[in-house]
């Protein structure tokens, strides 16, 4: 798929349909959920702009991505985010009989959100999860190993928060030979879970979602919207500046 550099990311010029069409029939993927955070870090951080950047979906999740996308392309982009991902996915990959897994966060949310895909997809179907210990990535990695080779899924969704589910879909890839499709997806299943309560769409689609996520979570998240989101603009200023 066709890709426009926004910051130091290759974003993927793509929509909901196109990325689960992608997981439901075909194979090896890896899919990064890329909101302003991620694009702020990729500038910072050269291994983590390298890695994201060899993942085959970086989609412009978050107002201010796709709203630089659309931009930069002069063509219409919506957010593409986690959520709808995970969730479109899902429904489309009833008809193919794609075998899900869950990997990450903890297991009363997990065991909250399963039951719940239950009940939206009664014919889902759900190959296992694991909520690891508080690991590093690459101990993630090595540790279930094993259970990578031998798991049958069609794709993995891991919800272990930026970057580290990216690291660890990165390690895993290179530790086993599979055909699975991995999808980092952040906080996802506390949304489907109802652990956590998610934005309504009209907040996302005028950029106030971090709105909701920041009262929520506020020690873990103030950094990441009060000043990556505050870098992301200035960035992106001087990217187009720089470009005309």
């Amino acid at each position: 798929m066709k890709t426009t550099k926004v910051l130091e990311t290759n974003i993927t010029e793509t929509n909901i349909n196109e990325v689960s069409k992608l997981l439901n029939f075909s194979s090896n993927n890896r899919v990064a959920i890329c909101n302003a955070n991620t694009l702020v870090r990729s500038v910072k951080d050269l291994t983590i702009r390298n890695l994201i950047n060899n993942f085959t979906i970086k989609t412009p999740d978050g107002f201010p991505v796709a709203k630089a996308l659309t931009f930069l392309t002069k063509e219409k982009f919506s957010r593409v985010d986690g959520y709808k991902v995970f969730l479109q996915t899902i429904s489309d990959g009833l008809e193919t009989n794609s075998r899900h897994y869950f990997f990450g966060n903890n297991e009363n949310t997990t065991k909250k959100m399963i039951e719940r895909l239950k009940e939206i997809f009664p014919d889902i179907k759900i190959s296992g999860h694991i909520c690891p210990e508080q690991l590093s990535a690459d101990e993630l990695a090595i540790k279930y190993k094993k259970d990578f080779q031998t798991i049958e899924a069609d794709i993995v969704w891991v919800s272990l928060g930026f970057p580290k589910q990216e690291l660890f879909i990165d390690k895993i890839c290179d530790e086993v030979d599979s055909n699975i499709n991995f999808v980092g997806i952040g906080g996802v299943f506390d949304w489907v879970a109802g652990t956590k309560k998610k934005a309504p769409e009209w907040m996302a689609n005028i950029g106030l979602e971090w709105l909701l996520r920041l009262v929520q979570d506020p020690k873990r998240l103030y950094k990441r919207y009060l000043i990556d989101n505050t870098l992301f603009v200035l960035y992106f200023l001087r990217q187009v500046l720089f470009r005309r």
